[in-house]
Parts: structure tokens; C-alpha cells; sequence
């Protein structure tokens, strides 16, 4: 897929098969260096070095890698890309401690097979400088410490598993996914109101234009 928007990369090859579709993000951040926005699969490390190696990025020039959620399509390859880039790792701070394993995950999904400590941990409305800066919004539902990251500049939002994209449309990631779909929509309600034109998720779309008003017509579908 390449390069979907300025600066802004959808890793090809990660995906395991054609009926299941993980969107690793590579991010340009506003000097010479790169954020990479999850980490797929276990062995999706390879894809996304190959990528890398396609548009000439040293893999150390990613500089931080920062996690939308525990489960494993998002972390499984997080200790091989972080041994790979030497890059600072980010999560929630709720996140950061079922990726260490401390204490177990016991709701549906799998954290990464071997416990990883984070580099650094952050809460809801925190700044990070990545991508051309982000702000990290606790979304739980999918899980306990999901995070979306939002880029003002652009009205970009990196939704993670908040939500699915089909088509123009999203949905809400499936209940059977869910820890607890309730929250999922109080945070997908939080979400629609941010300016967004973007909306990159991790399973399905993106949807490149007209992100916010797709998620607004999803909301407006929920219980009151």
C-alpha cells in the first residue's frame, strides 16, 4: 500500500492471510526520524524490515514505537522490531502492564507470548513528539488501556481496534474481540468529537476522507 497520505505508511506484507488485513503504521516525524505505530504478528517483522529496506528508512532511524493496544496482532512483533530499530516503546500505562504480564490478561485476545516492559508509559491527554505530534486518547472497551492517537495538523486519528473499517463505513470491533463493548462506546462517542478527516484503522479500511463523519453516523446508531 505504501505511502496512503503525505507521510504517512501503510506497511505492505504483514498481512497473514488476504481475509485478514493488519495496518502497521510508519509515521514521518518532522525531522529526519520515523514512529512506527504498531507491530503486527508475530514474523511481521520481516515484512516490515523489507519494507523499510524498499523506501531506504534505516531501521534505526525509527526512533519510537508506539502501541495502540496488549493484543498480540499489534505486539507480537514489538520485542523484534524494538531489537531491530533500538527505538523507545510507548503505551498506556493500564496497557503497559499486561504487555509486562503484570498481572495476566485475562480477557479475550492474547498479550505477546514473552512479557515486554515499555520504555515509557503515558495517560489519557498526554503529548507525545512523533508523527509531527500526537495526542494519545484512552479508549477502553477493546481492552482496558486502549489508545487512539491523534494528530491535530492533519485530523488524523489512529483508532487501533476502537473501530473496524468496511468500506466508507466503520463499525465497532465485534463483541466476541471486546472486553467490554459498553466502554468501547462511550470511547467511539468521545472520538466523534474530534475533527477528524482521516480515520487509519488497524483491521479493514482506512478511510482516507470523510473519517469523522463516519464515525459520527456510527454512534448515532448506539443505545442512549
Amino acid at each position: 500500500m505504501a505511502e496512503i497520505l503525505p507521510g504517512i505508511h501503510q506497511v505492505e506484507g504483514v498481512d497473514p492471510s488476504p481475509d485478514f488485513s493488519t495496518h502497521v503504521y510508519l509515521l514521518k516525524d518532522k525531522g529526519p526520524t520515523w514512529t512506527l505505530l504498531d507491530t503486527g504478528l508475530p514474523g511481521a517483522s520481516t515484512a516490515t524490515l523489507a519494507y523499510l529496506a524498499k523506501i531506504k528508512v534505516e531501521p534505526t532511524a525509527i526512533k519510537r514505537i508506539l502501541l495502540t493496544h496488549l493484543h498480540r496482532d499489534h505486539t507480537g512483533s514489538l520485542r523484534a522490531m524494538a531489537e531491530k530499530t533500538h527505538a523507545r516503546t510507548f503505551a498506556h500505562w493500564i496497557e503497559a502492564a499486561y504487555i509486562a504480564n503484570a498481572p495476566k490478561y485475562d480477557g479475550p485476545g492474547s498479550p505477546p507470548a514473552e512479557p515486554f516492559v515499555v520504555d515509557e508509559t503515558f495517560k489519557d491527554g498526554d503529548t507525545i513528539d512523533a508523527g509531527g505530534g500526537l495526542i494519545a486518547y484512552h479508549t477502553p472497551g477493546h481492552t482496558p488501556g486502549h489508545t487512539a492517537y491523534y494528530q491535530a495538523e492533519h485530523k488524523l486519528l489512529f483508532s487501533g481496534d476502537l473501530f473496524f473499517g468496511d468500506g466508507e463505513k466503520v463499525l465497532l470491533t465485534p463483541p466476541d474481540f471486546t472486553l467490554h463493548t459498553p466502554t468501547a462506546q462511550i470511547s467511539a462517542r468521545r472520538m466523534s468529537q474530534l475533527a477528524v478527516t482521516s480515520l487509519l484503522t488497524y483491521h479493514g479500511g482506512p478511510v482516507l476522507k470523510n473519517g469523522g463523519a463516519a464515525v459520527r453516523s456510527l454512534v448515532q446508531g448506539f443505545p442512549h
